[in-house]
């Protein structure tokens, strides 16, 4: 798995002075679990792992007969999970990265329509991204009226966490290149030193995180790039589970 971010030149170039933080990872899909080309293709197979730790509460989100006993049907479905998730090894085991991506997901859904039912985020700051680093969810605002989202996100992994707090969006660069990392960086909005908004060519669900980045889905930046503009609000709080 490779990282991203943007290098001191890049900053500096725009008479900025950052850190040298970003982002990467693996294949996403939406919030609603959906079969793959990779899970059509690993139904035809056999699929023989143990029962793992998690296997009840696995069995449970997907929807299966829940008696902690691995069957080749339960094997399947979450192995099904993993390839549409970016969980390697995809091997069917309900192990706790697993269960943790699958507890995620689960929040993520429960978000529905209204992902600031709790008013964490400000609703008097007019148009404001907003980023739940607890969820791995980001949301647009216009005031209190959700103006888009709520989608998933990648932020930074343990030792490089996405920083909190009220920021703006400094710098745009739509067909951003890394320099450090030499990988593409599509849709860039840094808002933090570096840290940016930003999509990514692999799974928002997979571990460990980013280098500070906030990663998103090819589509939901693209988005985030067309309502947002530099001087636009964000504000990111909580705590990324595993940090």
């Amino acid at each position: 798995m490779t990282s991203a971010a943007v290098s001191r030149a890049d900053v500096r170039a725009r008479g900025r002075v950052g850190v040298l933080l970003g982002a990467a990872a693996v294949l996403a899909v939406p919030l609603a679990v959906t079969a793959g080309a990779g899970s059509a293709q690993a139904a035809t197979a056999s699929c023989t792992a143990g029962t793992g730790p998690y296997q009840k509460q696995a069995e449970r989100f997907l929807g299966r007969p829940v008696d902690g006993r691995q069957s080749p049907a339960d094997c399947r479905a979450i192995r099904d999970f993993q390839l549409d998730h970016g969980i390697s090894p995809a091997a069917g085991y309900a192990g706790p990265v697993t269960w943790g991506v699958m507890d995620l997901v689960g929040k993520q859904r429960a978000a529905g329509s209204n992902p600031n039912a709790e008013r964490k985020c400000p609703v008097n700051k007019g148009r404001i991204a907003c980023v739940d680093l607890t969820r791995q969810l980001s949301w647009i605002q216009d005031g209190s009226r959700l103006a888009f989202g709520p989608v998933p996100i990648r932020s930074g992994r343990d030792g490089y966490g996405t920083r909190t707090g009220l920021k703006q969006i400094y710098w745009r660069s739509v067909d951003h290149w890394s320099t450090i990392y030499k990988v593409r960086m599509p849709y860039s909005q840094f808002f933090d030193g570096g840290q940016a908004f930003h999509a990514i060519d692999g799974s928002v669900w997979s571990a460990p995180g980013s280098h500070g980045c906030v990663n998103m889905r090819r589509g939901d930046a693209k988005t985030y790039w067309s309502m947002l503009k530099n001087g636009d609000d964000v504000y990111v709080y909580g705590r990324k589970p595993g940090t």
